[in-house]
């Protein structure tokens, strides 16, 4: 398929300078180049002509300024050089601690789960933009949105949803609705979704497990048929729908169409519902400075709203020619006004 005209408000590089792109991540080592959105981004980014560094979350630091130190905010941040060969995808060229201010724009690409260093990470990457470094997603964005929790602001498109950690509340949601999905408010990747029918033998211990004895808060949702066409991932590029979204399809005897629990992804146009889902939510997400979101939405309805680090992008590009991932970086340029 030809590449759809969007995003024509986002100018992309035409002659203008070159940015200094800083990428918050995992260790390189394992991240997969062949499927990873943010190798995509690192391989756009340097495509459009921008100078790329990868900065391990875990050396993300600190420092009260004094006479010998500038202080703030810096990482080891290594340049790179971005290669086609997925087997062998980047060269390092440099390697240096450096302040986040340093950088055009720092982009947040560290993978959940959501815990305390997580959190960590957002406060040290709100002191760099208190010192004004660009930081997309923005921290604090990312701190107050909550993947499945922040599906309540927008009740019109969720499903039956509870979220609740009292074990008889949870048990009335089962008995009322027959057929549940229930999982954790921390999980990724399909981790720990369980689907629980009314007549479940196991139902107790589930719910047991999940809310470690009514201590933890969980998500229980009205199971939607419709997963068996698949669970669409559409990405926001700053409020603006991706025009392709990527449905995740569950394997045989699976109820998860998460590509990491066996799903086969497969790209489609969006539907009417899903462009009113995206258009209502878009400008609210990106105000926020939530540059790049992920939508999922299960038939009609919306059931997460991903703000970590969305991916889907190479399945996207391989079967449409949609490069959203260049695409985030024409937003990134225009947010750092290369206009």
């Amino acid at each position: 398929m030809s590449q759809p005209a969007l995003f024509d408000s986002l100018p992309a590089l035409a002659g203008g300078r070159s940015l200094k792109l800083a990428f918050v991540l995992d260790p390189l080592a394992g991240l997969k180049a062949w499927k990873d959105s943010s190798v995509a981004m690192m391989r756009a980014a340097q495509s459009h002509g921008h100078e790329v560094y990868a900065i391990d979350a875990a050396s993300l630091a600190w420092r009260r300024p004094d006479g010998e130190h500038a202080g703030g905010v810096a990482g080891e941040a290594v340049h790179l050089h971005l290669r086609a060969d997925d087997r062998d995808w980047f060269r390092e060229t440099g390697r240096q601690r450096t302040a986040l201010t340093a950088f055009d724009a720092v982009v947040m690409r560290k993978d959940p789960p959501f815990d305390f260093e997580y959190l960590t990470a957002t406060w040290l990457l709100e002191r760099a933009e208190a010192d004004g470094a660009r930081v997309f997603n923005r921290p604090g964005a990312l701190r107050d949105h909550s993947e499945k929790v922040a599906i309540s602001e927008f009740p019109q498109f969720a499903p039956t949803t509870l979220i609740a950690r009292d074990p008889q509340q949870l048990q009335h949601f089962i008995d009322e609705q027959r057929d549940v999905i229930v999982k954790p408010l921390d999980g990724m990747g399909g981790s720990r979704i369980f689907r629980v029918h009314r007549n479940d033998p196991n139902r107790n211990v589930i719910l047991e497990t999940l809310t470690e004895d009514g201590r933890r808060t969980i998500m229980a949702q009205r199971f939607l048929p419709e997963i068996a066409r698949g669970d669409k991932r559409i990405l926001l590029i700053a409020g603006q729908p991706v025009p392709f979204c990527l449905a995740r399809i569950p394997k045989a005897g699976e109820t998860r169409g998460n590509l990491a629990a066996g799903g086969t992804g497969v790209a489609q146009e969006l539907s009417a519902r899903d462009r009113e889902i995206a258009a209502a939510l878009g400008p609210v997400l990106h105000r926020r400075g939530l540059l790049l979101v992920g939508l999922d939405v299960i038939g009609e309805h919306l059931t997460e709203i991903n703000v970590t680090s969305p991916t889907c992008m190479v399945e996207i590009r391989q079967q449409t020619g949609f490069d959203a991932a260049g695409a985030f970086i024409t937003a990134v340029e225009h947010a750092c006004g290369l206009d």
